[in-house]
């Protein structure tokens, strides 16, 4: 039973912990005045025989609420200070790396932290951030965000001193299929293999490496031929910010079910090519 009652705790706070610390506040609130509600109404006396088996079950329920009220919202407060602490890390470290040229600022940091700090740089671009928490360091999928509707899977990589081989990307593809997303980003504090490269062609996935990263979390656009990438006809450049394209099937308007090329990072940029 104790077992029991500490994992539904700490699932309390870890839920709280993965929401806005404002949204696990409020629900503590909303929780210790709903249990207060239930401790504190009085439970009328039943003569009838028949009725006991009522009376003891809103005794329970109202012994288990006068409990309820404190340790409820103490877990969700708990939760809730941890995102507000890990929000204020992650601005942190997002600074401290934006504040530093040198590419080995990214090196120097742990595997969670290279985690949070590509969460917080695609939140700065206006995507929803889900950390899956899954797999360490060297696990699967590490961030689900969600944009206009979309979909899109990161991997990431803090390989200080290797190359991110084709593997890595052929493996975030097949989850990419699987999960129905829209693309897919590699992310890596270093380089990408020629065969990394050719892979991601045409599949939807931006593979990022330690120069990419760093311009994105300044805010910067790289030059053309800083990046390390392989253009080819079949995956034009966006003619706006000349940043990597996605197929995609237009869903209204007079071209509804035709193919086109579509930025990937709309909607921050909206430049489209014929399919």
């Amino acid at each position: 039973m104790g077992r029991h009652r500490r994992s539904s705790v700490e699932g309390l706070v870890e839920i709280a912990s993965k929401l806005p610390w404002w949204a696990g506040v409020g629900l503590a609130v909303a929780a210790y005045l709903w249990l207060h509600g239930i401790a504190t109404t009085e439970v009328a006396p039943v003569a009838q025989p028949g009725k006991l088996g009522h009376l003891a079950t809103q005794t329970l329920i109202q012994t288990l609420a006068k409990f309820g009220q404190y340790l409820l919202p103490f877990a969700l407060l708990f939760g809730a200070a941890m995102s507000a602490l890990g929000r204020a890390g992650r601005k942190a470290l997002h600074a401290q790396v934006a504040g530093n040229p040198d590419r080995s600022a990214l090196n120097d940091m742990s595997w969670q932290q290279f985690e949070a700090l590509v969460g917080e740089a695609f939140r700065r671009k206006g995507y929803n951030v889900a950390e899956t928490g899954g797999g360490g360091a060297d696990g699967g999928v590490d961030l689900v965000l969600k944009r206009a509707g979309e979909t899109f899977l990161v991997q990431c990589k803090q390989w200080k001193a290797l190359k991110v081989g084709v593997t890595t990307v052929r493996e975030l593809y097949g989850v990419m299929a699987a999960a129905g997303a829209t693309g897919g980003f590699v992310v890596t504090s270093g380089v990408f293999t020629d065969e990394a490269l050719a892979f991601s062609v045409g599949r939807n996935i931006e593979l990022m490496d330690g120069k990419a990263l760093h311009a994105l979390i300044r805010g910067v656009s790289m030059p053309a031929s800083d990046k390390q990438a392989v253009t080819t006809s079949s995956t034009p450049a966006c003619p706006v910010c000349q940043g990597v394209m996605v197929k995609r099937t237009a869903k209204r308007g007079a071209n509804s079910g035709s193919s086109f090329w579509g930025c990937s990072k709309y909607p921050a940029c909206k430049g489209t090519r014929p399919a």
